[in-house]
């Protein structure tokens, strides 16, 4: 048999029994009365005994009527866990069985040389059939050579053993090693976002979603689910508070399967109608192939009736041919008289060819900050198909993005066809020291007009995006630039920025007149762990702050947009805001309260007054009302408060099911009302249990 030989040489070479007095063996509690002397023998005999009782041969080689020998080496560790190092046996599932039995031995007492714990290792031979048999097990007392070579020899058979594990043990989440993003929900990131900020760490936490591959370095998924797995033997009980609906392995593969749900009530206290709801059914479904390749995709139906402002939003952004965009969702079709039907879907390709490079291809979102807003590129938007590409190396992360989005206004739409655009995006995130890191973002929009299509120019990853505008023409796209910053204090406080340029004037600038032209937006913020000592409670304070006309354009399709949703900061432009964030958790129960107060600039759309203030990104920039003296608020100065109080319980960590309760206050104070912005307090009360796997955004 495979590796026999060589293991019989090392037993018999290296047989020794502890004769010092300083050395003692690992003790069972079934041994702890036995005088010193007997110690070695009682453990032998107690180690055999629980083999030979457990071991249950499988159907297949007693079918087989097979006659053989499984020859175990295991290791008893210095906290006396037991661990399977190598197991030599014809079959494959005489191999799983013993993995199996050996991970169901009891800790014992560790072994001690000079009164300190230490590792032991033993050779154990099990006959089979299995039938009345002396005792077969050896201690290993190696020399460093022959310890070299044993690990030498363990290393060979690890790949033999993990085939083995993966085919005929339990299910061992291979998703948290895996290519898959992370759903990204801010209270989901909250968990492990310490983690990725301590001092020292070579994470690059803001382009999202992360990959389970690049933040597992950092935390410990499998460890932090085992502790929240509830004691439960039934198969019901573990599928509702542990476990995927469906969990399956092989060899090379993997996949799960769980329903997804979405179900709220509610009740808004300045609706005309009597109750909010949404009623979300889907399915999730993940998987891989290989150590290389995964893949996922969630499919939704939705039907839902939110608070008045909220629908009244989501008609205000409606596409040619329909009622309404639930905002962050997608386009939606009448549900009775008062509600939508959204149905939604997301998927997407995940590959590591080398371990620099993550290329991902599909439909959803991005996100690129390290804030709850982002003023580069945000998660508002509806889904959108997509392909990016993260590259790793050194204290570098370069992430490139493309993205196919519609413009789906009547004035754009064609023979009832939406209008195609393209963004390409490069951010460079760089660690400068084990504080600091930088980062760089550029930008730029191009419609599919004039069968242009996909420019071939913006696929290379490298090049400055301003340069190819020059030569394919300055008004045949919108270039954006930025840049971000973050720097940690401490483990637990670091500060954050970030800065968007849309258009400058060096000139208007020195001058202090306000220009138009100043198109530019600020994000300060500052995030605290385990705030006043407190553990997994995070505090967040952020300001954003865009002027008017930031996002827009001169050609109104070429806007920084998607599906009459802003790819930015989810108020469009014209507004500063600040936000004020508390999160905690213990075990599965977590909290959120949240403030948002902002000033906004509307349009004032009346008969004599129908001039861009620079709030709405879809319209003309070049129908202002004034050039100079520009600032945010200008319009319609509006003063909103947005409040919320959420409690929750996590009911199964492994699909990341909620049952949660949550109360929001929302106050919107124009300084004057027009048909589109009107004044309005509102409280909405709202409760259910969703699968968390993207952010809701109803602070508008």
């Amino acid at each position: 048999m495979k590796y026999f030989a060589f293991i019989l040489i090392i037993c018999f070479q290296s047989f020794a029994i502890a004769q010092e007095n300083n050395e003692m063996p690992p003790v069972l509690d079934s041994c702890k009365e036995e005088p010193l002397s007997n110690l070695q023998k009682c453990f032998d005999t107690e180690v055999f005994n629980l083999l030979f009782k457990n071991y249950k041969v499988p159907q297949k080689v007693t079918e087989a009527n097979y006659k053989g020998e499984v020859v175990i080496l295991f290791e008893v560790d210095k906290k006396g866990g037991f661990r399977t190092m190598y197991v030599d046996a014809i079959y494959p599932e005489l191999k799983a069985e013993a993995i199996l039995v050996i991970k169901t031995f009891p800790k014992v007492k560790p072994a001690t040389y000079n009164s300190e714990p230490t590792y032991k290792q033993y050779s154990i031979t099990l006959k089979i059939p299995l039938e009345d048999q002396t005792i077969s097990i050896e201690d290993l007392a190696l020399n460093k050579k022959e310890k070299q070579e044993l690990n030498a020899l363990e290393t060979a058979a690890k790949k033999e053993l993990d085939k083995v594990n993966a085919t005929y043990t339990t299910y061992d989440n291979r998703a948290y090693r895996s290519q898959l993003n992370i759903p990204f929900s801010h209270e989901n990131y909250s968990r492990f976002e310490r983690a990725t900020n301590l001092i020292g760490t070579n994470s690059h936490t803001a382009s999202k979603p992360f990959i389970y591959e690049d933040i597992s370095a950092y935390y410990d998924f499998e460890a932090e689910n085992e502790a929240l797995k509830k004691e439960t033997q039934s198969w019901v009980g573990k599928k509702l508070w542990n476990e995927h609906l469906v969990q399956l392995q092989g060899e090379d593969y993997w996949f799960t399967v769980d329903p997804i749900f979405d179900l709220q009530a509610g009740k808004d206290t300045d609706a005309d109608f009597s109750n909010t709801f949404n009623n979300t059914r889907g399915i999730y479904i993940q998987g891989g192939l290989g150590n290389k390749f995964s893949f996922s995709a969630s499919v939704y139906e939705n039907q839902g009736r939110f608070a008045q402002y909220f629908n009244a939003y989501a008609e205000s952004i409606a596409p040619s041919d329909g009622p309404a965009i639930v905002p962050g969702r997608g386009i939606a079709k009448r549900f009775k008289d008062d509600a939508f039907d959204y149905p939604v879907a997301e998927a997407y390709l995940s590959y590591t060819p080398s371990k620099f490079i993550n290329v991902q291809f599909g439909h959803g979102k991005n996100f690129i900050g390290d804030g709850y807003r982002s003023l580069l590129q945000s998660d508002v938007a509806s889904p959108y198909p997509y392909l990016k590409l993260n590259t790793k190396f050194w204290k570098i992360k370069y992430t490139n993005t493309y993205t196919w989005l519609k413009d789906v206004r009547p004035e754009v739409t064609e023979d009832g066809a939406f209008l195609t655009k393209y963004i390409a995006n490069h951010y460079l995130s760089w660690n400068v020291n084990k504080r600091l890191n930088l980062g760089i973002f550029e930008s730029v929009i191009w419609a599919n007009t004039n069968n242009r299509g996909f420019d071939i120019n913006y696929l290379n990853p490298i090049i400055f995006y301003r340069a190819i505008e020059f030569e394919t023409g300055q008004d045949a796209g919108n270039a954006i630039v930025g840049a971000s910053a973050k720097y940690k204090l401490n483990d637990n406080f670091n500060v954050y920025s970030q800065f968007v340029l849309d258009e400058f004037s060096l000139n208007d600038v020195k001058g202090g007149n306000g220009s138009w032209k100043n198109k530019f937006g600020l994000q300060l913020g500052a995030k605290y762990y385990n705030a006043f000592k407190v553990k997994d409670l995070m505090l967040q304070a952020e300001y954003n702050a865009v002027r008017p006309y930031t996002y827009s354009h001169n050609s109104i399709i070429l806007n920084y947009a998607h599906n009459n949703q802003p790819m930015a900061h989810l108020w469009g432009a014209n507004f500063r805001e600040l936000v004020l964030i508390g999160r905690y958790r213990k075990d599965r129960v977590f909290g959120e309260a949240k403030l948002i107060a902002g000033i906004r600039g509307f349009d004032i759309n009346n008969s004599t007054d129908n001039f861009n203030y620079g709030g709405n990104i879809y319209r003309d920039e070049v129908d202002r009302p004034f050039d100079s003296g520009v600032k945010i608020g200008q319009g319609i100065k509006t003063n909103t408060i947005n409040a919320s109080v959420q409690a929750g319980y996590l009911i199964n960590p492994a699909s990341n099911l909620k049952v949660f309760a949550n109360i929001s206050y929302r106050n919107f104070n124009p300084e004057a009302e027009t048909m589109s912005v009107l004044n309005n307090s509102i409280v909405w009360f709202n409760f259910g249990i969703r699968t968390d796997l993207f952010n809701w955004y109803f602070d508008l």
